[in-house]
């Protein structure tokens, strides 16, 4: 792997980000003007219907994606064909998960089952772009890839949004049907645009779409001439795994389903959706070009035994890229971190006053703002468990991703009690739900980092782990701003909202600035390493 790959992720992950902004900024204008005309209940509801795709496509194809980034002799084709069990497994799992979910939804809302016979099939058309998505990763064709995201959500908006406000203009109730129109949207336009980006490419490059004949080796053996038998395998391992890591990425969400109301769960719901938009815009597309590259510069023979491991990797051009990794890994975890200290510092104080900005008082009155608020702690750690974990799934061999496995069901098990003690025994509410996500989080980074400095010290490069941790003085300066900006309330409190807004504002561009400063050296660094 060369720098210039190197820096070509980087600059793929750059426009995936700045795509998503863009994309996003057209949504999020019209979801605020949506949260004007939807009750909490009807949010609820929407939110179990997401739950319920999301969970489908899920367990559909994640341990099939990861996998398929792993590099195999068969090459791109050999992941096209392994990505079409994907398309496989979606109709039964989505046709059980729909029936448990009618058999235990008691929410009185106008179309609720034809919205989820939709939402049925929108799995499906969604399912049948994974061949066009495997092309992309396996190419890196990051741009692709955003345009592809970028354009189904502006499009799901657009159809959630018209529908909404036609049935408003003809007094209509649809009920949820706008949101499944929506994911409809979403699904067929992000299959179109990869399908049709990727058949002029595998016309040019001697793969095909569709499921092709391999030919088998005792280095690289073929189930029933289609299947990789080393990828079906790492498939099956992380199965389980993956599981466990649904249960811990949406337990919340099932637990608010269970404990709160419909209408708690809406303001939930709000709170979420705006805390997890920073994940959703800036992490998640470094996250998944940071696997792709990790699975590239850490390539090993992952199921044999590590002392052959070892020995397979004495080549200076597998020293040089297990470095590169090293400092990679390194460079954005200490980044994220000093992002953290923004986010402690400032967030509670400004998540309160934005979300009455953008969704007037009556969100806020009802308690969203409070825990938006707690939801500040919660998005770093969701940053340096994503990069962390895109680390481990990237490198693992099959036995040590087994192992994780076991821990992930051991921090299920510490979730579900963090959960139970904030919402039942302190009664903390959604805010106790935040909580007992960052207990969740916190234990992953301990397990996805002890599992990197472990995996470096065998191939002998140091990771120090003291050394991701930000500028003493950033940090320090960090632990004054919560109080200065308590001592300053009111200080332009004769301007309303706005007011408190600009003092927020100037508080956290003094601090940005300081911050910037400490870190001068290692922000250049960075800069050099990832874009020169």
């Amino acid at each position: 792997m060369t720098d210039d790959a190197v820096s070509a992720s980087a600059k793929g992950a750059t426009f995936m980000v700045l795509l998503q902004i863009g994309s996003r900024a057209v949504t999020f204008a019209l979801n605020q003007i949506l949260l004007r005309f939807l009750s909490p209940q009807l949010l609820g509801v929407a939110v179990q219907l997401e739950l319920y795709i999301i969970s489908t496509l899920y367990f559909s194809r994640e341990c099939l994606r990861i996998a398929t980034q792993r590099r195999s002799d068969g090459g791109v084709q050999a992941a096209i064909n392994l990505s079409y069990l994907a398309v496989a497994a979606g109709l039964p799992i989505g046709a059980l998960l729909a029936q448990m979910y009618l058999s235990t939804s008691h929410a009185d809302v106008p179309y609720l089952t034809t919205a989820l016979r939709i939402n049925e099939f929108t799995i499906m058309v969604e399912l049948l772009s994974e061949p066009g998505f495997v092309a992309v990763q396996q190419k890196m064709l990051y741009k692709t890839r955003a345009a592809a995201e970028a354009s189904a959500v502006v499009m799901k908006t657009l159809a959630t949004a018209s529908l909404v406000f036609w049935s408003r203009y003809r007094s209509i109730d649809l009920g949820v049907l706008p949101f499944a129109a929506g994911e409809l949207a979403y699904s067929s336009t992000l299959t179109l645009v990869y399908l049709w980006q990727t058949s002029s490419l595998a016309r040019s490059t001697g793969f095909t779409l569709s499921p092709r004949k391999m030919e088998s080796s005792p280095a690289n053996p073929y189930i029933l001439s289609l299947f990789s038998k080393p990828l079906l395998y790492l498939s099956a391992s992380l199965y389980l795994q993956t599981g466990i890591k649904w249960l811990l990425t949406e337990g919340d969400k099932l637990l608010v389903s269970a404990f709160a109301t419909l209408e708690d769960q809406g303001m939930y719901a709000v709170s979420a959706n705006y805390g997890g938009l920073i994940a959703r815009m800036l992490f998640r597309p470094i996250e998944d070009s940071c696997r792709n590259l990790f699975a590239n510069l850490c390539a090993t023979p992952n199921d044999q035994d590590q002392a052959v491991k070892n020995k397979s990797k004495t080549g200076e051009k597998a020293a040089n890229n297990i470095r590169r990794a090293a400092d990679i890994l390194h460079n954005v975890l200490r980044v994220y971190g000093i992002a953290s200290l923004l986010a402690f510092a400032i967030g509670p104080t400004a998540a309160p006053l934005l979300l009455q900005l953008v969704a007037g008082s009556r969100w806020t009155d009802s308690g969203a703002g409070e825990v938006l608020a707690i939801y500040c702690y919660c998005i770093p750690l969701l940053a340096i468990n994503g990069v962390s974990e895109a680390f481990v799934s990237a490198t693992a061999s099959t036995k040590e991703l087994q192992k994780q496995s076991i821990w992930m069901g051991a921090f299920s098990a510490g979730f579900a009690l963090s959960a139970y003690v904030f919402l039942r025994v302190l009664e903390m509410g959604a805010k106790g739900l935040v909580l007992a996500n960052c207990v969740n989080m916190a234990l992953r980074i301990i397990f996805n980092l002890s599992f990197a400095t472990g995996f470096f010290r065998r191939n002998g490069v140091e990771f120090k782990l003291l050394e991701l941790l930000p500028n003493v003085f950033a940090v320090g300066v960090s632990a004054v701003v919560p109080s200065l900006l308590s001592r300053t309330t009111g200080l332009l409190g004769q301007y309303g909202l706005l007011g408190e807004l600009v003092r927020v504002g100037a508080v956290w561009a003094i601090f940005a600035l300081i911050v910037g400063v400490a870190e001068r050296k290692f922000l250049i660094t960075c800069y050099r390493s990832f874009w020169s």
